[in-house]
């Protein structure tokens, strides 16, 4: 029986006088304490009236909590993230003036400084009362679910006479690999396990499996595959595009923009979560409507998307502001006291954590957390139907500190928490929910490659393209051996002068090699009769373990052939570092090719091996991941795969990272996916889950298992072609070996509407009419980005 009106109001009211007296109780207690803060005369007061004080002045900081503290989070969303969360207490400790302003008779006065520390104890105490009691009243909570309830039903055109399907939420747990949860699961030393709400999951009503990533082994290839159905031309986390010029980015939002819509082309349809779905903290949308923290949207300027829109709802309450900004500062502090507790104890592998790290940790592990389960929470209590939300905290840190640093493991323990929070509010929901966990990759660890070597990537590249490297590269005895190589492959058995800034002079005069005089004085490449136009400088970019080169001043992709000529020292240089594992190039005769050190060679289009095949060592799957990204359009010049330790498990990331991913190699291409047991197995008994593409099918199965949202089924799918638009055009010989576009030519261009799901013949490409995600068409697909960067970061 529903409760008259007039008790519904009466019981709000009480309510709100319970947490007006607690703000006052509160401000008496800190103008005893604080000897900047009073709120008696000078000449002093009664107890009475300093507690009419005390309760006008906390009157009049919650109104204007409520009504001002609002529209200041919503005049300061266009800046960034992290000076918002600073300028919490500053903001809260102003209000808390004005309202002590407003005290008659001048009783009230405080310092600013301690007016900030005011603002936020007495946030917090309002905040622990007003949750305190909607969580006791039991009827005020029923009936603000069944107006939420309600609210759906109308937004949804139903009449509510029938019960509604249970709902899915989706949480992925960024880079939290299948070994390292496993670990996390178990009790050690009669101590209760790490994330003990999912041992209990696993142990009563869900399930868990490995599953294996793509070549790409990063959230950006991971998320786009699961969420839109294709991650194709996908090489890693960053590349250069030869036909556009640009460095593509997967977590810059220009770059995000772009992947997603050629996503949506290829798979036809916009998403996972294109019916009633909501997408929170994510690189992309997955088609959903409802967003927040999601970056493919990031850069648009709109009622409903602007780029930081995805935080009001939660900033608005000034007490959750309160409340993350000092979890925040206390993170920064925590961040510290780590990292000085590593250089203490001199750990290795290790990597430095200064700059503004600390900052960048505290909004992932803090501002991003709260705000990405704060709005699960309220989708759920919405009745969203998919719900698909990323939690990075661990990925974070795990880079930094390593995947099973003391660090990462207390990050796992707060993610547990969060996880427990969102399904206590699951079971108070207007409908059930299934929860489905699941990462985008794991992480391996491992020493960096420059640690370990001395020398970056780039520094390598450019020693096997006899161009001046580094001071530091210069000293070092793996740049000493690069070197040897070099000269061993050209033939040039003579020591390369140092120039008095202690960079080497490049080895000139054959194949095209610009010669070197000095540092960066390039005379015209030998080789070429009366000179000539001197080649440009390879870009090098780096995703965790995995390198990619391109030279841009080459249309297309350059084959094996083109490479040793014009730098004959480059591909041996390469293979036989101890630090890489293999390379992958295009030839012109073979296809595909895996080259490994002492002339391994493995043509995968031939299948033919000489030597000892370089993908042995990273186990079953290696061979087919390489070769689908050998026929990719993005695939650069050279990709470079480090060395792999399977004993150890260990990689060399070509960044600064002791936890990294982005290639093969170890736990960073085996996440995990943990699902209830009444749904169907992912795969069946026997298989392997293999490949993101693959798992959004399996999500899509589940959604419908749930009598949930359809996905429209892949129009191109039957036909085993891609969907493609005319910008992504072929710009070689390098999409497999039935392309015969010569690379100057590229394909032919057609017209085709994007809704026909037309499929297109071998090397044409299609420009792609598409209004659905910024009204203009999907073609050319053209990213505006900073300089380019020719070096590793």
């Amino acid at each position: 029986m529903q409760k008259p009106r007039w008790k519904t109001v009466g019981g709000t009211l009480l309510r709100v006088t319970a947490v007006w007296a607690v703000a006052t109780l509160t401000m008496l207690a800190l103008a005893g304490i604080l000897p900047d803060f009073r709120l008696k005369s000078d000449g002093g007061d009664s107890a009475t009236r300093i507690a009419i004080t005390a309760a006008i002045g906390a009157g009049a900081f919650g109104v204007l909590s409520a009504l001002v503290w609002p529209l200041l989070v919503r005049a300061l969303l266009l800046m960034p993230a992290l000076v918002l969360g600073l300028l919490v207490f500053v903001l809260n400790g102003s209000m808390l003036l004005i309202a002590i302003s407003l005290i008659p008779d001048g009783r009230g006065a405080v310092e600013p400084e301690t007016a900030v520390v005011v603002a936020a104890v007495m946030s917090a105490a309002s905040s622990a009362t007003s949750t305190f009691l909607a969580v006791r009243d039991d009827g005020a909570y029923r009936r603000r679910l069944a107006r939420l309830a309600g609210r759906r039903r109308r937004r949804l055109g139903e009449d509510g006479g029938s019960e509604e399907p249970p709902g899915t939420v989706f949480l992925q747990l960024d880079g939290v690999g299948h070994a390292v949860l496993r670990e996390a699961l178990r009790e050690r030393d009669n101590r209760p396990p790490v994330m003990p709400t999912v041992a209990r999951l696993i142990r009563t009503t869900h399930k868990v499996t490995p599953w294996r990533t793509d070549w790409s082994s990063q959230t950006g290839a991971s998320q786009l595959g699961i969420l839109h159905g294709s991650n194709e031309d996908v090489p890693a986390f960053r590349w250069y595009e030869k036909k556009s010029g640009e460095v593509m980015v997967s977590n810059r939002p220009t770059s995000a923009a772009v992947l997603q819509r050629r996503a949506a082309a290829r798979a036809g349809h916009d998403g996972l979560l294109t019916v009633d779905g909501a997408s929170r903290g994510n690189l992309f949308t997955g088609g959903a409507d409802q967003l927040a923290l999601v970056l493919s949207v990031a850069a648009r300027r709109g009622p409903h998307n602007r780029s930081r829109s995805g935080y009001f709802a939660y900033f608005a309450d000034p007490a959750n502001a309160t409340r993350t900004a000092v979890s925040f500062l206390a993170e920064v502090v925590r961040e510290i006291c780590q990292s000085t507790r590593a250089k203490l104890r001199r750990e290795t592998p290790r990597v430095k954590r200064g700059g503004l790290y600390p900052l960048i940790r505290a909004f992932a592990t803090v501002v991003e957390r709260d705000v990405v389960v704060t709005a699960v929470m309220g989708d759920i209590l919405s009745g969203r139907t998919a719900i698909y939300a990323d939690l990075v905290a661990y990925d974070e840190v795990a880079h930094h500190s390593g995947p099973r640093s003391r660090d990462a493991r207390q990050v796992l323990a707060r993610l547990d928490r969060s996880i427990a929070l969102i399904a206590k509010v699951a079971d108070r929901a207007p409908r059930d929910y299934r929860i489905v966990l699941l990462s985008d990759h794991g992480q391996s660890p491992g020493e960096t490659f420059a640690g370990a070597y001395g020398l970056t990537l780039e520094d390598l590249v450019r020693v096997g393209c006899g161009l001046p490297v580094s001071r530091r590269a210069g000293r070092t005895p793996s740049g000493a051996e690069a070197r040897e190589a070099g000269r061993a492959a050209l033939h040039r058995p003579e020591k390369p002068e140092v120039d008095g800034d202690g960079r080497c002079a490049g080895v000139g005069g054959v194949g095209g090699v610009g010669v070197v005089g000095g540092v960066g004085d390039t005379a015209a490449p030998a080789g070429v009769a009366g000179g000539g136009t001197a080649a440009s400088d390879p870009i090098v970019l780096a995703s965790g373990n995995l390198g990619l080169v391109s030279f841009p001043d080459v249309p297309g992709r350059m084959s094996r052939e083109q490479i040793d000529a014009r730098h004959p020292a480059l591909l041996r240089t390469l293979a036989d570092h101890p630090g890489v594992g293999f390379l992958l190039v295009r030839s012109e005769a073979h296809g595909a090719v895996v080259l490994g050190a002492e002339g391994a060679e493995h043509r995968l289009d031939t299948g033919e091996v000489f030597g000892s095949s370089p993908l042995t060592v990273f186990g079953p799957g290696a061979e087919a991941a390489v070769r689908r990204t050998a026929h990719f359009r993005n695939t650069p010049d050279i990709m470079v795969n480090s060395a792999y330790d399977p004993a150890r498990g260990t990689v060399h990331a070509f960044e600064e990272q002791i936890g990294s991913h982005g290639g093969l190699g170890g736990e960073q291409g085996h996440p995990f996916l943990l699902w209830p047991a009444e749904l169907t197995p992912p795969v069946a008994a026997g298989e392997e889950l293999v490949g993101a593409e693959r798992v959004h099918r399996v999500l899509r199965r589940w959604l419908g298992e749930a009598d949930g949202p359809q996905v429209p089924e892949e129009e191109t799918a039957a036909t085993g072609e891609t969907y493609v638009p005319a910008a992504e055009a072929l710009t070689g010989a390098g999409a497999g070996p039935a392309a015969e576009v010569p690379a100057a030519q590229g394909p032919t261009e057609v017209e085709v509407p994007a809704d026909t799901g037309l499929p297109r013949a071998s090397g044409t490409a299609c420009t792609v009419q598409d209004p659905r995600w910024d009204g203009a068409p999907a073609a050319p697909f053209t990213v505006v980005s900073p300089g380019l960067p020719n070096k590793i970061r």
